[in-house]
């Protein structure tokens, strides 16, 4: 959203009030295992996300003699048992992952420090689906908010022997009520995307899971804190510890954006994991590799076809995946707040733009428009859009033209320049400047974050428009993006776009 008194057709700053290989069927069920050949080519859901993404990823480098084995710790649960009517299988794999508290097992310690206190729910935070596609380059995750409206189909409780018919609840409530196989079934009514695989990690897995691979580095633009999550980050980058982690994911109060906002924090998170997992060396290093898969697998909870001969058939298909490999969605909405008797406030979901959604899913088809070259490098984060930000560049060395360049440069990323760059008074200027007034220092840090390294200078009066004096430490302009920026008929972003720049 434009600041305050932005006027639609300029945009001029103001002040800021602080087909492919065919998949081999699985016999047991009919759906996809993985590639016919060997050796071919992000709430809670994105963390059940991470984990499978550092195992496949990891799985593709080695063989059976690190991978064997591995599986043997896993909690197995039945979630197809019993089902008929099942969607018709499209090409590709589809998992479902959820995420679930796992109170009953997290230390004294952990529950004081991470806030963690109250009795276990045993029902999903939320629940995600990820799509590999047939050729096994890309991925496409979609959010399926927790408080989504929801028709669970009838059932019978076994616990208690009693039969339920179809009635609504809460998305979530589908696991307390019925466990895996009612979240599953639920899950394929609402979407009609057949579920392949399912996978349920807790707290704890995703903590030590963060751990084993040396932390992940997030960028936020602003301070973000939490006083029911316990998390407190100033503005800036921070490399966060496992338990750190889970506020970050976790938190609902930073914003008001309330679990949309945590939901975008996930998607950040996820591409952060798979790029630090990727650099750190965990996927070329046996050992390393071993750690973190035995690390989450020793308390993930999976359905009885997912085991070591699937990660690696499914991971040597992979090796070509990167953060830009993935794509990002939530189900489309209708109403944040639809009120239901006996439920409370949910979320509706958009039917039309939804069901589109889905079958892009079925097809196999991308979800994210395709982008020129120039603009897949990654983009950081900014709490401004560079179209919002009026900028004059002057020259402060005594090379010829660098005003010039660096005009250009900021136009390309989208940055609202003169077009008219001059000289400054002084010709022996090191670092570059950024002069802003005050009253726009949100617009400041855009700037700033665009021209790594750059110093910040407040002058008072004057005015909306930043002006950027070049300095000889001047290299490039890195692209920059508002944080709330979707892109697409579904909103959707990739993994290279919701990293941190490392300029």
């Amino acid at each position: 959203m434009a600041p305050l008194g932005h006027s639609a057709e300029v945009p001029v700053p103001q002040p800021h009030r602080s087909h492919p290989p065919r998949p081999v069927r699985n016999p047991r069920r009919g759906g996809p295992t993985g590639p016919a050949r060997p050796g071919s080519r992000p709430s809670w859901g994105r963390r059940a996300a991470t984990a499978l993404c550092v195992l496949v990823l990891g799985s593709a480098a080695f063989g059976h003699a690190v991978v064997t084995g591995l599986d043997t710790g896993i909690d197995r649960v039945d979630p197809f048992r019993d089902m008929k009517n099942r969607p018709q299988a499209g090409h590709g794999m589809n998992f479902l992952l959820v995420g679930t508290d796992g109170r009953e097992r997290i230390t004294k310690d952990h529950k004081r420090d991470y806030k963690l206190g109250g009795a276990p729910c045993h029902c999903t935070d939320t629940i995600m689906l990820v799509h590999i596609s047939a050729d096994r380059e890309r991925a496409s995750v979609v959010s399926l908010p927790r408080d989504s409206y929801a028709e669970v189909p009838a059932h019978f409780d076994q616990a208690s022997g009693t039969s339920h018919g179809p009635h609504p609840v809460k998305l979530n409530a589908a696991y307390a009520e019925g466990g895996p196989n009612l979240t599953v079934r639920t899950v394929e009514n609402m979407t009609k995307v057949k579920i392949d695989h399912y996978l349920e990690v807790d707290f704890v897995s995703f903590m030590k899971t963060v751990d084993a691979v040396g932390g992940v580095e997030i960028c936020t633009t602003k301070p973000m804190k939490d006083t029911y999550t316990g998390l407190d980050l100033t503005a800036g980058t921070h490399r966060l510890t496992g338990g750190q982690a889970l506020q970050y994911v976790r938190s609902r109060h930073v914003d008001g954006a309330s679990d949309l906002g945590r939901m975008q924090r996930q998607q950040r998170f996820l591409a952060a994991l798979i790029s630090r997992a990727s650099e750190r060396g965990v996927l070329l290093n046996p050992v390393k590799f071993k750690q973190v898969s035995s690390t989450l697998l020793s308390s993930v909870r999976a359905d009885r076809g997912f085991g070591s001969k699937e990660l690696i058939a499914l991971g040597q298909a992979m090796r070509g995946f990167s953060p830009s490999s993935s794509e990002f969605a939530s189900v489309p909405m209708s109403n944040v707040a639809y009120p239901v008797r006996g439920i409370g406030s949910t979320v509706r979901w958009d039917e039309a733009k939804a069901a589109k959604l889905f079958r892009a899913l079925r097809e196999d088809r991308p979800l994210a428009p395709a982008r020129p070259r120039a603009e897949r490098e990654p983009e950081i984060p900014v709490d401004v859009a560079p179209q919002q930000i009026r900028v004059r560049v002057e020259n402060g060395t005594a090379v010829d033209g660098l005003g010039g360049r660096v005009d250009q440069a900021l136009r390309a990323t989208g940055f609202n320049t003169t077009g008219s760059p001059g000289n400054a008074a002084s010709r022996k200027v090191q670092r570059t400047v950024i002069s802003y007034d005050p009253r726009w220092d949100r617009s400041a840090r855009t700037l700033a974050t665009a021209l790594p390294g750059s110093e910040l200078r407040a002058v008072a009066g004057l005015g909306p428009t930043l002006q950027v004096t070049a300095g000889s430490d001047f290299r490039t302009v890195t692209r920059v993006r508002a944080q709330d920026t979707q892109q697409g008929e579904f909103g959707v972003v990739t993994g290279d776009q919701v990293l941190c720049g490392k300029g």
